[in-house]
């Protein structure tokens, strides 16, 4: 069967954004052209490694190609972005394996986000090279430098936004209270 591509090229919008409260929250991959809108949900640990992994790529075409494509060394300010998701925020699929890469034909960061697989579909201990099925679906999403800047440094923010770390373990510190492992010994 072939892989359903949700293809935003040049999109109007493209942004990390969450749902529920923090310790609760589900993040969620979004993009927009006009009216059409796809959002993947992802974990946070996926999306504070996209931010950095954007910026590595944009921090090193600064340096390597003598910024040829004039990546800025910070967010624009005219590409903030601090709205809310779109809405409706409808689950495309949750997200597994996440691409990224550049594209210097048309000077875009490419992100590619596809779903977890079902067990069934992928390798296993007995036959670790079994034939895996194409993803049923994907999201590739483009977008240029400037834009991957305020991504990176939105989905970091949002990241950031959760719940307090605690300074001493660095768990998080729930609405509760919070029992410090570094305290207790453990």
């Amino acid at each position: 069967m072939p892989t359903i591509v949700h293809e935003f090229d040049w999109p109007d919008r493209v942004v990390i954004g969450t749902i529920g409260r923090p310790g609760e929250r589900t993040f969620y991959l979004q993009a927009r052209t006009g009216k059409r809108i796809v959002s993947a949900s992802l974990e946070k640990e996926q999306s504070a490694l996209l931010a950095e992994k954007i910026d590595e790529i944009l921090d090193e075409l600064m340096v390597n190609e003598g910024n040829a494509f004039s990546v800025p060394s910070t967010t624009p300010v005219e590409l903030i972005d601090e709205a809310p998701l779109d809405q409706p925020v409808d689950e495309q699929f949750r997200t597994g394996a996440i691409g990224l890469g550049w594209d210097p034909t048309t000077a875009q960061v490419v992100i590619e986000a596809y779903p977890v697989l079902d067990s069934d579909d992928a390798a296993d201990d007995d036959n670790p090279f079994a034939e895996t099925e194409s993803p049923s679906e994907m999201l590739l999403v483009r977008i240029p430098v400037g834009t991957a800047r305020a991504f990176a440094k939105r989905a970091r923010e949002i990241v950031a936004s959760g719940r307090p770390v605690c300074p001493l373990c660095g768990m998080p510190i729930e609405a509760g209270g919070h029992v410090c492992a570094a305290l207790d010994g453990s």
